[in-house]
């Protein structure tokens, strides 16, 4: 993990957020050399497209998946 003193951040702050932005690591900030601060980028959500897409056409169906299905379920 990244670390960067306290005088630093503050001289580079806008570019240092946006290395930390384009990378998704995180970064400490130290003072005198003792972590005192983490920054981390948000994570955003992944797409259906980000999840699935790999797998998208290649699943095979062998029935109506819109048909409700009790067969699994045990009778209470």
């Amino acid at each position: 993990m990244k670390s960067i003193s306290m005088s630093k951040l503050r001289a580079s702050m806008f570019r240092v957020f946006r290395e930390i932005e384009e990378s998704g690591e995180e970064l400490i900030v130290t003072h005198h050399k003792r972590p005192v601060l983490r920054i981390q980028p948000i994570n955003r959500k992944n797409g259906v497209d980000d999840v699935f897409g790999t797998i998208q056409g290649k699943v095979i169906y062998g029935e109506d998946i819109n048909v409700p299905t009790t067969d699994e379920w045990p009778e209470p």
